[in-house]
């Protein structure tokens, strides 16, 4: 399972920067559905916080970089493609660390 969780995580990447250079239809779909895996099954608890940490530093400069307007519009569509696979990976992440937290002990 580590294996597929690495390959969705290594396929989101690449496909969020090599769709900044052709249109794929359907692709956020696709980036949304791998960040979900890639957040499942690669995260584990001991890493949730510095991954959760790390997820919101990669969403503020992705969009505090949508936010600039001198981007190409490349840079823009890999900025967004990137977005919808790591907000989708840390959904999973906050979520899995949500129910660790409000367990009963």
């Amino acid at each position: 399972m580590i294996k597929i969780g690495h390959w969705a995580f290594v396929i989101g990447i690449l496909l969020a920067v090599l769709a900044g250079f052709t249109e794929i239809s359907g692709l956020p779909v696709i980036l949304f559905i791998l960040g979900l895996i890639a957040g499942f099954l690669n995260v584990t608890e001991r890493e949730s916080t510095p991954f959760l940490v790390a997820v919101i530093a990669l969403l503020l400069i992705g969009v505090a970089g949508l936010q600039v307007g001198a981007l190409t519009s490349i840079a823009v569509s890999i900025l967004n493609n990137f977005i919808a696979f790591i907000s989708a990976a840390g959904l999973i992440v906050a979520l899995k660390q949500v129910l660790t937290t409000v367990r009963p002990s």
